[in-house]
């Protein structure tokens, strides 16, 4: 098994990537971090799969990838969390994930983004308690 990329190295190899990218999508994406970071101060940034931008905090919180027309933002236990600004409109169909695509030039919700990113890590941090009781 590969050992982790250390959190500094993560964290550069996302400011790499916002700068490789050069256009709305790179100034999307690091608008995207800074809310993530805003609303979760103890959130670690990660570098998965091969170049993928991930935040966790107990588990996967959501990666961020960019493609040639969206910006998206897939959150591992989307399906599990309220979302009552609608701002999941993509993997829809899933049992697990929801993602946000975010396209060129639409702003997004902050304080309703904010929100999910809360949820997201409290259900985190429930699955986690969960699974740790179960073990007791």
């Amino acid at each position: 098994m590969k050992s982790p990329i250390p959190m500094e190295s993560a964290s550069a190899l996302i400011d790499e990537r916002i700068k490789e990218l050069g256009d709305w999508r790179g100034e999307t994406l690091a608008h995207l971090r800074k809310l993530i970071h805003d609303a979760d101060p103890d959130i670690v940034e990660e570098w998965k799969w091969m170049g993928t931008p991930v935040w966790s905090h107990d588990g996967i919180v959501c990666t961020g990838e960019s493609y040639k027309q969206i910006v998206k933002l897939t959150f591992a236990r989307g399906a599990s969390i309220e979302d009552p600004k609608k701002l999941f409109n993509s993997s829809l169909e899933g049992n697990t994930r929801r993602a946000i695509d975010v396209r060129e030039g639409e702003k997004i919700n902050e304080a309703a983004f904010k929100k999910l990113i809360c949820a997201a890590v409290a259900e985190n941090s429930a699955v986690l308690a969960e699974r740790a009781a179960k073990k007791k």
